[in-house]
């Protein structure tokens, strides 16, 4: 299996977007249609470029000055908690022409955007955006409840020219994982107790099997944990970034 660690594979470099003070770490994936370039805001958030297109997931300030930031032509947001779904940063990077791509609990405090439920299609902006579910079956809060109930957020599946990007949100490794198809790029969550374990991550990986796969908001679990179950799968890539 091809395993690259941070700074350690080809293609990955530290930048500083619209003179931001931040370096974030980027990788840039080729598609048929132009380079796709994935920057690593940390914990949940991603910022993606595609040709003249920006991207936001679940933009959050804690992480970064948004205001320095480019402003958003498509926001995608998961679910509704703080770290997912922080004001402050839409209020910076959206602007009259943003599309923000949402749950329906996310749309009772962002009005305006494009409401997703749990297996919907459609085109935003070009892209083919599937809503995928995110949920706890195992972890749970001591009233009994999920931390993430079902049905409440959306993993997102975005097509870009011929490679297919999936953000699972904060989830566990759920049935609904061993029905995607064709997955070139994976971020799942390993941040305990709230979403999976290293080893729900690798047995969902291995159920879809993406081609690159990159654990994300991770906290204080190891990361490399995730390196070690899957080193007999030569088909994962999987890539460590700075997703604490």
């Amino acid at each position: 299996m091809k395993t690259a660690l941070i700074f350690l594979f080809l293609g990955i470099c530290s930048i500083n977007l619209a003179g931001a003070a931040e370096p974030f770490e980027k990788d840039v994936i080729k598609t048929t249609a132009g380079n796709l370039e994935i920057s690593f805001i940390g914990h949940g958030s991603l910022m993606v470029k595609f040709g003249s297109k920006i991207i936001y997931i679940d933009p959050y300030s804690k992480l970064a000055d948004y205001g320095q930031l480019p402003k958003a032509d498509v926001i995608f947001v998961t679910h509704e908690h703080q770290d997912h779904l922080d004001q402050v940063a839409l209020q910076h990077v959206r602007t009259a022409k943003t599309v923000v791509v949402l749950t329906e609990t996310c749309a009772e405090k962002v009005p305006g955007g494009i409401i997703m439920k749990n297996g919907d299609i459609r085109k935003v902006e070009g892209i083919t955006v599937e809503a995928v579910s995110a949920y706890n079956i195992v972890h749970k809060r001591d009233s009994g409840q999920p931390f993430h109930p079902r049905g409440a957020g959306n993993g997102y599946v975005l097509t870009f020219a011929d490679k297919r990007l999936y953000i699972a949100g904060d989830t566990e490794n759920i049935p609904e994982m061993s029905q995607l198809k064709q997955i070139d790029i994976a971020f799942l969550p390993m941040n305990l107790p709230y979403t999976m374990t290293p080893e729900m991550a690798a047995a969902a990986a291995s159920s879809f099997k993406p081609k690159v796969l990159y654990p994300y908001h991770y906290g204080e679990t190891d990361p490399t944990r995730l390196v070690t179950l899957l080193k007999d799968n030569p088909d994962i890539e999987v890539r460590i970034r700075r997703m604490k």
